[in-house]
């Protein structure tokens, strides 16, 4: 199959990143349906694709017809069946929960043509994990994506030892022409390569507090002091959700054993999931929302009182 076969984008997953996939992917011309089992994800996600819309317009950086295209193309549904029909493309936006990323896979095998490409979101994970369960681990792949994706546009392709060649070179292709730039690993890699970096820091940050060494906001003040950046490690896991964040931790405090990893996810689970407070979308997480603290323009400076 070739780039110009590709029309309909399937995304399975209502949740954020799965919103801003199928945004992405419609803006740049593909029709689009976004799957969710739980109708209220779905109402939830069509809520946030229109403040998508409306942001992008307003900054500038899409016109308000382009932006009224796309979400026209974009259908939701709960009917897995309907969904997968005529699916070229399967961008796949679950929890980061290999065995259940194996089992939606195993489902839409026997829903989506023979020709439909199957890739995984996952933030951490790598596809070898999972490339059996998808029922076509030769049209497999890793093709991540970051938050925001209009704005951090480097999309990671990550083949596994089985992935056809032709398969990397679509992904590739599909990746340039919704506007990301792709970055094809030579070799699976738990984290790709800014994540692989980026969960270096952020783990580090969620050790420091649950370690009660210091507080949520002097870990983000002392990052920002030093690098002069805007936020901090745990006001940018604010962004991607608290609950993607848990499950991350949970699975490698699991897969191994390691202790420090097991009281960081308890106390993401403690201390925050299990509140409801998941960051920017519930409107609190490790800070409150639409006005952190760390946007105050003497938060830096607080600490010293």
């Amino acid at each position: 199959m070739d780039l110009k076969n590709v029309k309909k984008v399937l995304v399975v997953g209502g949740g954020t990143m799965g919103q801003q996939i199928g945004f992405q992917c419609a803006a740049h011309g593909y029709d689009v349906c976004i799957y969710d089992l739980d109708e209220a994800v779905l109402e939830n996600a069509r809520q946030r694709l229109v403040e998508y819309a409306d942001f992008l317009v307003s900054g500038g950086h899409m016109d308000r017809q382009a932006a009224r295209n796309g979400m026209e193309r974009i259908k939701t549904t709960t009917d897995a069946a309907e969904a997968a029909r005529d699916a070229d493309l399967l961008s796949e936006a679950v929890p980061e929960d290999p065995v259940l990323k194996g089992s939606v896979f195993a489902q839409f095998n026997q829903l989506c043509p023979a020709r439909t490409i199957f890739t995984t979101n996952t933030s951490l994970l790598v596809p070898s994990l999972i490339a059996e369960a998808t029922g076509r681990p030769e049209r497999f792949l890793a093709f991540h994506f970051h938050q925001p994706a209009w704005i951090g546009n480097v999309a990671d392709i990550m083949p596994h030892p089985g992935t056809a060649a032709d398969v990397v070179t679509l992904v590739r292709d599909f990746a340039e022409s919704i506007n990301q730039i792709p970055m094809v690993l030579k070799k699976e890699n738990h984290g790709y390569v800014f994540n692989a970096m980026y969960s270096a820091l952020t783990g580090a940050a969620i050790t420091l507090a649950a370690n009660d060494v210091a507080s949520v906001e002097d870990i983000d003040r002392a990052w920002m002091g030093v690098m002069k950046t805007p936020y901090g490690p745990l006001g940018t896991l604010d962004v991607v959700g608290l609950e993607t964040v848990w499950h991350i931790t949970e699975y490698f405090a699991n897969a191994l054993k390691d202790p420090q990893i097991r009281k960081n996810a308890d106390f993401l689970k403690r201390e925050y999931v299990d509140k409801g407070w998941l960051g920017v979308k519930s409107g609190r997480g490790f800070f409150t929302y639409p006005d952190p603290t760390f946007q105050s323009q003497d938060f830096i400076k607080s600490g010293c009182k």
